[in-house]
C-alpha cells in the first residue's frame, strides 16, 4: 500500500546530513514548481549523489568557482547548471554549510500540472516519460539558471518547493554506478532509484564525446 503523501515542507534538517543519506531518503519526496501558469509536482523516483571533494564526478571536485558557489551551502538550496550547450540539470545542496555536496535530481512522476508539463516536454510519448531523465525532469519543471540559488525550505513563497511526501521502504530502493560519469568517479554506486518504477530512466555507461575529424 503507499502511504499518503504528506504536503507539508522538508525543514533545511533533512538536507544538513552527509549527501549518500540525503540522496535515497529523497525518494518519494515531492517537489513542487510553482509557475505563473499554475503548479507542476513531482514524485522523485531517482536521484544521484555528488560528495564535493571526495567525488571526482563532482562539479566541485577541484574547488569553488562562480559556477559552483551554491554547492557549497547553505543546504537545501537549489543548483541548476547547463550542460552540453542545450539543457539544464537540478540539484539540491546538502551536507553542512561551506562543504560542498549535492543531489541530481534524475527522474521523477508528474503528480499535479501534466498539461504544463506536456506543453514543455511535447516530444515525449506518455506522461512517464515527461520527467524521466534529468534533462527532461528540467524542462517539465520550467527549470534555468534563474532558479540557481533559490531555497527550496523557505517558509515564504518561493517557485520550488520540497514536500515530505511518502519515504519510500528500503527493500524497494535500488543502487547501482551513475549514469555517464567517468573516470575514478564512475566506480561510485551512488545513483538511487525506485525499484520497477516506470519513470526511471535507463542506465548508460560513459561514452566518450569523439571531436569530428
Amino acid at each position: 500500500m503507499i502511504a499518503t503523501p504528506d504536503r507539508t515542507p522538508l525543514p533545511r534538517e533533512f538536507f544538513d546530513r552527509p549527501v549518500l543519506e540525503v540522496a535515497p531518503d529523497l525518494l518519494g519526496r515531492i517537489l513542487v514548481r510553482t509557475t505563473p501558469d499554475g503548479p507542476i509536482s513531482l514524485r522523485l523516483t531517482e536521484v544521484e549523489a555528488y560528495d564535493g571533494p571526495n567525488d571526482p564526478g563532482s562539479h566541485a571536485y577541484r574547488g569553488r568557482t562562480p559556477r559552483t558557489d551554491v554547492m557549497f551551502g547553505p543546504p537545501g538550496h537549489v543548483y541548476v547548471y547547463f550542460t552540453y550547450g542545450m539543457w539544464h540539470c537540478m540539484n539540491l545542496v546538502c551536507g553542512p554549510d561551506g562543504k560542498a555536496s549535492a543531489v541530481l535530481l534524475r527522474a521523477g512522476e508528474i503528480i499535479e500540472g501534466a498539461e504544463l508539463a506536456r506543453k514543455r516536454r511535447f516530444s515525449a510519448r506518455n506522461d512517464k516519460e515527461l520527467a524521466k531523465g534529468p534533462a527532461r525532469l528540467a524542462t517539465a519543471l520550467d527549470v534555468d539558471r534563474a532558479l540557481d540559488g533559490t531555497d527550496a525550505c523557505a517558509l515564504s513563497e518561493t517557485p520550488l518547493r520540497i514536500l515530505t511526501g511518502a519515504s519510500v521502504p528500503t527493500d524497494q530502493v535500488r543502487n547501482g554506478p551513475r549514469t555517464g560519469v567517468s573516470g575514478d568517479g564512475g566506480v561510485h554506486p551512488w545513483r538511487f532509484w525506485i525499484a520497477n518504477d516506470p519513470t526511471v530512466s535507463p542506465y548508460r555507461a560513459h561514452t566518450p564525446r569523439r571531436r569530428p575529424t
